[in-house]
């Protein structure tokens, strides 16, 4: 075999898949016979050694009581019975010399030379007599007798051999078929199992020369290792495209965003230009400008956090903190911007419930929904803010009496810059209630609303205990 060749099959991942199937399915197949030749051959072996036993009981009892000579009538006795004499009887003295001789019907005529002196120190021994028709092997096992000598017995195992000879060539036989076999069931077993790698790579493929990761690979119903791994791979997928999407999504929205008060910019530029030289436009002009700056940067900074949120890649610095105490710091904060609409903020908290949460998201998420609240309510209103646990659960509740939110616009509320008719006189880019949910789910948690509209909105936060 040549080095291209051993390069090629060690590059061909179904290849040697497919030829260590073979070999395990060979060497099982050998292994199978080995087992089967050696269970066979083992009681064959045993039944031939009992039957000899069993001759020999019943000759040493005759020796025992009668002696050589009964021995040797009976054995001729046996001789002259219509049953062939198929046993090979030789007793013996210690030093090796024959005593008496019988030899099987079959032997009738064959030169002694052929067998000489058995001896008596191995048990067991095969002789082999040629014939004139054919050639006989004989298992020959020695006994000890009671009074030092030996008595020797052999039967014919050509049969025994000849059953191990049919099934050596059975073997030979099923061998190649079973090989072919093997290759195939290797090749249909390594395809059907490689199929959904074919389907990874022609996916990955595609994705390479097109650019585009809507791909999927097809799953299969299998819940082995190599689908899970194509499931994986399927959700990384989602997750990179779902980045990309929010990348393009927040390259858009910073464009459209972006346009009003870079305009603004421009114009108050403008005007400060065409105004001649008079310092005091100038300053205002520039009080402007760094207005329209700051709002820019706030603006970037929450697109951001709504990006790397929606993408679950903002990171939370969780820390288990007091939740009454820090909404009493968003209240206060907010308290004075209240009093000046003449609006009562009253909160109802039990206690200090202690929740594992990112304080200063959590702080952002209850102060986006009281600007709302005071910016949505009328002179004279009230919000009241609530917290407690429930189960596994904290529960942050934030009602006002403000202009409410009508029915169908509801759903709509939590899309990114909309605004209903009601909310449009006031500033804001549309984005507060968006990031607000986007942080609360990325807490793990969720936020609903029921509103009236003319009457009020009420906000409930869900926060799991240990984020």
């Amino acid at each position: 075999m040549s080095l291209s060749l051993y390069d090629r099959i060690g590059k061909n991942f179904s290849l040697r898949l497919t030829l260590w199937y073979v070999g395990v399915f060979t060497l099982a197949y050998v292994l199978i016979f080995a087992i089967a030749y050696y269970i066979l051959s083992s009681s064959l072996k045993k039944e031939d050694f009992g039957l000899l036993a069993s001759k020999f009981k019943e000759y040493e009892r005759v020796y025992k009581e009668e002696g050589l000579s009964g021995l040797s009538s009976l054995i001729d006795a046996q001789r002259n019975s219509e049953i062939p004499m198929p046993f090979f009887v030789r007793v013996a003295k210690k030093d090796n010399s024959t005593l008496l001789l019988s030899l099987p019907d079959k032997w009738s005529g064959i030169d002694l030379n052929q067998i000489g002196d058995i001896f008596i120190e191995e048990k067991e021994q095969k002789v082999r007599v040629a014939s004139k028709n054919h050639e006989t092997i004989f298992e020959i096992i020695t006994f000890p007798l009671e009074d030092g000598n030996f008595i020797q017995i052999g039967k014919e195992i050509d049969y025994r051999e000849k059953t191990l000879a049919r099934l050596w060539n059975v073997f030979v036989s099923v061998m190649i078929p079973a090989i072919l076999i093997g290759i195939i069931g290797g090749y249909l077993l390594t395809f059907r199992a490689l199929r959904p790698i074919r389907h990874l790579t022609r996916t990955v493929r595609t994705i390479i020369d097109t650019g585009e990761i809507t791909s999927r690979v097809p799953e299969g119903k299998a819940g082995d290792e190599i689908n899970n791994l194509v499931m994986l791979f399927n959700t990384m997928l989602e997750r990179i495209e779902n980045l990309i999407n929010v990348i393009k999504e927040s390259l858009d929205n910073v464009a459209h965003d972006l346009r009003t008060p870079m305009t603004r910019l421009r114009a108050i530029a403008e005007t400060a230009f065409q105004s001649g030289e008079n310092l005091e436009i100038y300053r205002e002009a520039l009080s402007d400008c760094l207005e329209e700056s700051e709002r820019i940067v706030r603006m970037l900074n929450t697109i951001m956090d709504i990006s790397e949120a929606r993408a679950k890649t903002l990171k939370l610095n969780i820390k288990q903190i007091g939740l009454s105490s820090l909404i009493e710091e968003v209240v206060e904060l907010y308290q004075y911007i209240a009093e000046e609409k003449g609006i009562t903020i009253t909160k109802t908290l039990t206690g200090d419930t202690y929740v594992s949460v990112d304080p200063d998201r959590i702080r952002q998420v209850v102060g986006n929904l009281l600007d709302n609240g005071i910016k949505y309510t009328p002179p004279g209103g009230k919000i009241n803010i609530n917290a407690f646990q429930k189960d596994d659960q904290v529960l942050i509740t934030i009602k006002d009496t403000g202009i409410g939110i009508r029915k169908e616009d509801i759903p709509k509320i939590w899309d990114r810059l909309y605004r209903a008719d009601e909310s449009r006189s006031q500033k804001g880019l549309g984005l507060g209630l968006y990031i607000v949910r986007s942080l609360v789910e990325l807490h793990g948690g969720h936020i609903e609303v029921s509103s009236e509209f003319g009457k009020g909105s009420k906000f409930i936060i869900y926060l799991p205990k240990n984020a």
